[in-house]
């Protein structure tokens, strides 16, 4: 791993809320990621499940994170199971976790050798009633692959059919959504490393560079900064192509005149940052231009003060609604003719604004979080509003990464990247 060592006191504290929410005389698990193929003997790049890191900070392929508060022998309450490491690994493969360094990576005590795990498994079963399955819940997941996780689920329920089971994924979507201060530290590095890498990147976009040389020049600041790279599959697009909302060929010319859409975000120690800045290809905006960005960015200002605890997500994005209406009702782009005769469940300003303007973020770039549940002080919010003009040949989209606070207004992990439009243009001069 590139990043630093992070306080295991993180996760001592988040297994201490995990287990404080778990049923008498059950048991949790948490499987590691698979390694995934490619074809022949390529891989993809090992990425650790979310889950289990947050519990453990174990970052390593075959480990097993168990779970059982009411466990009889007071050292098998916290257990972690590891791939054996060894002489021929550390030499073929690098460094795995000993015993020991798990220990310090964790707070955990017992650790044992993944083969051990069918055996005191068993053991630990016969004591408990109920066992917290692993389950994807999140509200945009979309998986057709099975998991380890599944393969665990479908072995366990087999071996152990008079157990009760219930699910640990409402347990961590509430746990999660809310961060402790290490947890913002690290997003706030992240974002620090996509601040770096934007300043470098004004530096360097002018007409005739390729959409690619953008991203290249992204990921170089990015890894010489301890980022493994980006925290989600990046969007350098220009001209029309910003009207794609999830554009990702980077593939295309920037012309003179044309406005660049980059959304782009550094990860820091598996933790994602997401910034979009939009940006002219030659360094200067046209009035157009800049009257779009602005009404852009007066939205994405409003929006950020009504993220406040006890405030509903579905009503937030109504609120972020009607800001838009009024500023695209400013810009002549709706008229009151069309705001009166919208559709309820299709806005008018959908036609240029078709996107959520937030979702949380930690973790993953689309963090957990329960969207009935009211917002709560230290969870992490993107805002990211935006206009779109394909008619014109360019959209706009502004993001920034805000923690709602306890009072008053949402603390901006991003505030010192340049978004007014004389900094921009002051930066690319």
């Amino acid at each position: 791993m590139k990043y630093l060592p992070i306080d295991r006191n993180l996760y001592i504290e988040n297994r201490k809320n995990f287990m404080q929410r778990m049923k008498p005389k059950s048991i949790a698990v948490f499987n590691s990621n698979d390694i995934y193929p490619v074809s022949a003997d390529s891989t993809m790049p090992f990425n650790q499940h979310r889950d289990i890191l947050y519990l453990s900070g174990v970052d390593q392929e075959e480990s097993v994170l168990l779970l059982f508060p009411d466990s009889v022998d007071q050292k098998h309450r916290e257990i972690l199971f590891l791939r054996e490491t060894n002489e021929h690994i550390a030499i073929w493969e690098g460094e795995k976790l000993t015993k020991e360094r798990a220990f310090e990576v964790s707070g955990i005590k017992t650790v044992y050798w993944l083969s051990e795990f069918d055996k005191i498994f068993f053991e630990l079963m016969t004591q408990a009633e109920t066992i917290y399955f692993n389950t994807n819940e999140h509200y945009r997941q979309s998986v057709e692959t099975e998991t380890r996780e599944d393969r665990f689920i479908k072995k366990t329920k087999e071996k152990f059919p008079a157990h009760t089971w219930a699910k640990s994924n409402p347990i961590l979507q509430r746990l999660r959504s809310v961060k402790n201060p290490i947890e913002i530290d690290l997003i706030q590095t992240a974002c620090n490393i996509t601040e770096k890498s934007f300043r470098r990147v004004l530096g360097f976009i002018k007409p005739g560079v390729w959409e690619y040389e953008i991203e290249a020049e992204y990921i170089h600041e990015f890894i010489r900064n301890r980022s493994k790279g980006f925290a989600y599959t990046p969007i350098i697009a220009s001209g029309n192509n910003a009207n794609v909302l999830h554009y990702i060929e980077n593939n295309q010319q920037c012309k003179d005149g044309d406005l660049i859409l980059m959304d782009v975000g550094a990860e820091y120690a598996n933790y994602s940052s997401d910034m979009t800045r939009t940006v002219p290809v030659n360094g200067k905006f046209t009035k157009r231009q800049k009257d779009i960005y602005n009404a852009v960015l007066r939205v994405k200002n409003a929006a950020t003060q009504l993220l406040v605890p006890g405030a509903l997500w579905k009503e937030y994005h109504v609120e972020v609604g009607k800001l838009m209406t009024s500023e695209l009702l400013g810009l002549g782009l709706l008229d009151k003719a069309d705001v009166q005769n919208e559709n309820p469940d299709w806005p008018a300003y959908k036609k240029y604004f078709m996107h959520g303007t937030s979702h949380h973020m930690g973790l993953d770039t689309h963090d957990y979080g329960i969207l009935w549940e009211p917002i709560k002080a230290n969870m992490v919010f993107t805002v990211e509003p935006g206009i779109y003009l394909p008619e014109e040949g360019f959209g706009i989209r502004i993001e920034d990464d805000v923690v709602v606070q306890e009072h008053g207004t949402p603390m901006n992990l991003m505030k010192n990247i340049p978004i007014e439009v004389e900094e921009i243009e002051d930066l690319m001069a």
